[in-house]
C-alpha cells in the first residue's frame, strides 16, 4: 500500500468514527429527550427540553456535515495520479505533506505529518491546478510544490 492510499485510508477511518461517534450522541440525546417529556417540574422542564432540542439540532446538523465529508473522501480514488493538482492529490511541499479531499485536519501516518485540506480553503484554492516546482503564497507562507501524489 502506498504513503497515498494509507493517508487516504487513515482519513476515511476517522470520517467513519466521526459519523459514528456524532449518531451516539444524537442518539443518547434522543433517548435524553424521552425521559425529559416524562418530567413535570414546569418552567424548568420547558428550558431543559428547549435546550435538549438546540442541542439535537446541532449535533444533527454536525452529524449531516460529517456524512458529506464521507461521501467526498469515498469519491476519491487513491490510485490515480495527476500532472497538477487536483481533489485526490497527495502534494508535497516544502512545508509538508497536504491531502486535497475535505478539511479533517492533521494527521500522523507512518511517521508523516499530513493535513487534509478542502480545495475550497484558501489555500486548498490557490493549489488547486499547480504542477511540480510552482509555488502558492498563503499567510506569508510560500508553498513549493515538489511532488505530486
Amino acid at each position: 500500500m502506498t504513503l497515498k492510499q494509507k493517508i487516504h485510508s487513515h482519513y476515511l477511518q476517522l470520517a467513519n468514527e466521526k459519523v459514528t461517534q456524532l449518531q451516539l450522541v444524537l442518539d443518547d440525546l434522543k433517548e435524553s429527550g424521552s425521559n425529559e417529556t416524562k418530567s413535570t417540574a414546569g418552567d424548568k422542564h420547558e428550558t431543559a427540553l428547549a435546550m435538549l432540542q438546540i442541542e439535537q439540532e446541532q449535533k444533527r446538523n454536525q452529524l449531516k456535515e460529517a456524512q458529506l465529508q464521507l461521501v467526498e473522501l469515498e469519491k476519491i480514488n487513491p490510485a490515480i495520479v495527476a500532472e497538477s493538482i487536483v481533489k485526490g492529490s497527495l502534494i508535497k511541499t516544502n512545508k509538508g505533506y497536504l491531502l486535497m479531499s475535505v478539511a479533517l485536519g492533521k494527521a500522523m501516518v507512518d511517521s508523516v505529518t499530513v493535513t487534509a485540506l478542502s480545495p475550497q480553503s484558501p489555500l486548498g484554492g490557490q493549489l488547486m491546478g499547480l504542477r511540480v516546482g510552482a509555488t502558492a503564497t498563503f499567510n506569508n507562507h510560500q508553498y513549493v510544490i515538489e511532488s505530486i501524489d
